[in-house]
C-alpha cells in the first residue's frame, strides 16, 4: 500500500481549526482508499514567530522539503516570511485557483468554473522596494522564463478543460513588462490551435468576472493581477470559505486555502473548513489519486447540497467540526 508523506502546517487564526476538520474528511478517505497518509507536523506563521524567533524555522523547510507534499492552513501577518518564502525556496511558480460554483451556495450564478493560473514567484511580490530620499520605489520583475512557463502551464490545464484562456494583463500602460507577458501568451497561443484565446486589460477583466463569470475557463496572469483578481473571483462563486489553492512546480506541490487566517473567528470553530478540505482534493489530484479527489468533492457537493451541517457563512449554525465530520460521514457513504 502506498504511503504518501504529507508536511503539514496548521497556521495561525482559523488554521488549527480548518486543519482538525481537514483531518476528519482524510482520515474517513484513507478508510476506504488504497493509500495512507503520513502527516509530518511543521510549525510556521505568527504564533510560530512569537514562540521561536522565526515565522519558518530551518526544521520545519526540511522536512516540507522531504515530503512528498504540504497542506498549510492560512497564516497571518508573517504570511510573505512563509508562504512567500516557499514558493521562491521551492519554485513553485504557478498558483492555481478554482472558482466554481457549487448547490447550495450563493453563488453570482450556477454555472460559473474558472480556473486562474497566477505567475507565483515575481512580479512586485519579489518585494524589490527600497527609499529615494523621503520617496519610495519598487521593482517589478517579469521575466521571459516566468512569462512562458506560466504560459505553458495555462494553455496546457486548458486542453484538459473546455479549452479556452484568458490573458489578463495591462499592456497599453505597462508596455515593457506586460508587454513581454502578452507577448510571450500570444507565441503560446499559436502552438495550441484547438484553443481559443483571448486578452483583457485587468480593469476590464475585473469588471468582466462580475459581468460574465461563467464565460470565463482559464485565466492567466502575472502574480499581482491574479492575486487581486483571483479573490474577487472567489466570492462571485460563493465566497472565500469555498476557495482553496495549489502552489505547484515541475517537482513540488504545496496546497492551501487561499484565505488569510481571520484572527477575528480564532478559536470560535465558526470558520468554514470547505476551502482547506478542497485544497486537500487539489492536493490529491496533484499525488495522482483522482478518484479519492473526486470522492471529498463528491461528499463536499452532497454536505452543500442536503443544508442539513452548514458554518454560518453558508446560512447554517455548524460548527468547524460538525461540518467536517459532516462532510467525512458523507464520504464513507
Amino acid at each position: 500500500m502506498k504511503t504518501y508523506r504529507i508536511a503539514l502546517m496548521r497556521g495561525d487564526g482559523i488554521g488549527p481549526e480548518q486543519t482538525d476538520a481537514t483531518l476528519k474528511v482524510l482520515s474517513a478517505l484513507e478508510e476506504i482508499s488504497n493509500f495512507r497518509l503520513e502527516f509530518l507536523e511543521v510549525e510556521g506563521g505568527d504564533d510560530c514567530l512569537k514562540r521561536r524567533g522565526t515565522p519558518l524555522p530551518e526544521e520545519s523547510i526540511e522536512t516540507i522539503r522531504k515530503a512528498d507534499a504540504c497542506l498549510k492552513g492560512p497564516v497571518g501577518e508573517s504570511a510573505a516570511d512563509v508562504i512567500v518564502k516557499l514558493r521562491i525556496l521551492f519554485d513553485l511558480y504557478a498558483n492555481l485557483r478554482p472558482v466554481k460554483s457549487y448547490p447550495g451556495v450563493p453563488a453570482l450564478r450556477p454555472d460559473i468554473d474558472m480556473l486562474f493560473v497566477r505567475e507565483n514567484t515575481e512580479d512586485l511580490y519579489k518585494g524589490y522596494e527600497f527609499y529615494v530620499g523621503e520617496d519610495t520605489v519598487a521593482l517589478r520583475v517579469i521575466t521571459r522564463r516566468g512569462c512562458t512557463r506560466i504560459a505553458e502551464m495555462a494553455f496546457k490545464y486548458a486542453m484538459k478543460r473546455r479549452r479556452k484562456v484568458t490573458a489578463v494583463h495591462k499592456a497599453n500602460v505597462m508596455r515593457i513588462t506586460d508587454g513581454l507577458f502578452r507577448d510571450i501568451c500570444r507565441e503560446i497561443a499559436k502552438k495550441y490551435p484547438e484553443v481559443t484565446f483571448e486578452e483583457l486589460y485587468v480593469d476590464a477583466a475585473s469588471m468582466h468576472l462580475i459581468k460574465r463569470p461563467h464565460e470565463f475557463d482559464v485565466i492567466v496572469t502575472p502574480n499581482m493581477f491574479g492575486d487581486i483578481l483571483s479573490d474577487e473571483a472567489a466570492q462571485i462563486g460563493g465566497g472565500l470559505g469555498m476557495a482553496a489553492g495549489a502552489n505547484i512546480g515541475d517537482s513540488y506541490g504545496l496546497f492551501e486555502p487561499i484565505h488569510g487566517s481571520v484572527p477575528s473567528k480564532a478559536g470560535k470553530r465558526v470558520a468554514n473548513p470547505t476551502s482547506m478540505i478542497l485544497a486537500s482534493k487539489l492536493m490529491l489530484e496533484w499525488l495522482g489519486e483522482n478518484q479519492a479527489a473526486k470522492m471529498i468533492e463528491e461528499a463536499v457537493i452532497k454536505t452543500l447540497s442536503e443544508r442539513k451541517v452548514l458554518t454560518y457563512d453558508l446560512g447554517g449554525t455548524a460548527s468547524t467540526d460538525e461540518m467536517g465530520e459532516e462532510i467525512a460521514r458523507n464520504l464513507r457513504g
